[in-house]
């Protein structure tokens, strides 16, 4: 499984033999240099709720790719009338393509889409093939609902948690998050892109060191291999 990450929450995981994207925001994205879109070439895109800052890109990035949108009905449906494949998901559902699988799991958020329509409840995805399994949080509080993670999901090679505070948990509450999910290596997201999400960096490393978790703050455009 190859894991890059291009900023906020935005990242190309591949697994399975496909591409998966999640939760694009590439041309609005302040803090990037490199806007372009046509670099992304996903056969998946993943949306974990309906906030611009997670779905800015999806319909540019999909209509280039004829890439398949799985989230909510809501979201979906929203995407499907602009002419996107669709599949929808709801809280605990989980579908089935090749030999990949995909849940939907509760996130503790809000979720709007950028025109003031519904976006549905807010999720993230547990995803997993005979190789690897990892868990994308997206926005979300800490939540005891985490801990049926590991009662209902193959064990966790790795996870995406939102460690930014203000809008989502910050990385204290994230490293509860992880002895939640009983996953000893986690990647943070969704922090520095603006201000009411700038952290400590050093703050959030030692958050995590002292539960005997890791820590990953990728650089953008930078990967890594599980």
């Amino acid at each position: 499984m190859k894991i890059t990450y291009h900023g906020h929450s935005t990242f190309m995981i591949e697994l399975s033999r496909k591409k998966l994207l999640i939760d694009p925001f590439i041309s609005a994205n302040p803090i990037l240099t490199d806007k372009s879109l046509d670099r992304f070439d996903p056969e998946l895109i993943l949306v974990s709720h309906g906030h611009s800052d997670h779905v800015a890109d999806v319909e540019s990035i999909a209509k280039a790719n004829d890439a398949l949108v799985i989230s909510n009905y809501e979201i979906t449906t929203w995407f499907g009338e602009k002419g996107l494949k669709g599949h929808p998901l709801n809280h605990g559902g989980k579908m089935s393509l090749d030999e990949l699988t995909i849940k939907y799991v509760n996130a503790i958020h809000t979720s709007s889409l950028p025109d003031g329509s519904n976006g549905g409840n807010p999720g993230g995805f547990v995803v997993w093939d005979h190789s690897a399994c990892f868990y994308f949080a997206g926005d979300t509080a800490l939540t005891m609902d985490m801990k049926l993670i590991p009662m209902t999901c193959p064990k966790l090679d790795v996870a995406i948690l939102p460690i930014g505070d203000n809008f989502t948990m910050g990385y204290e509450d994230a490293a509860i998050a992880a002895e939640f999910i009983e996953c000893d290596r986690i990647i943070g997201c969704h922090y520095d892109t603006f201000g009411y999400i700038e952290i400590d960096k050093n703050a959030a490393l030692e958050a995590f060191r002292k539960k005997g978790k890791e820590l990953i703050l990728l650089e953008i455009g930078n990967s890594i291999e599980i």
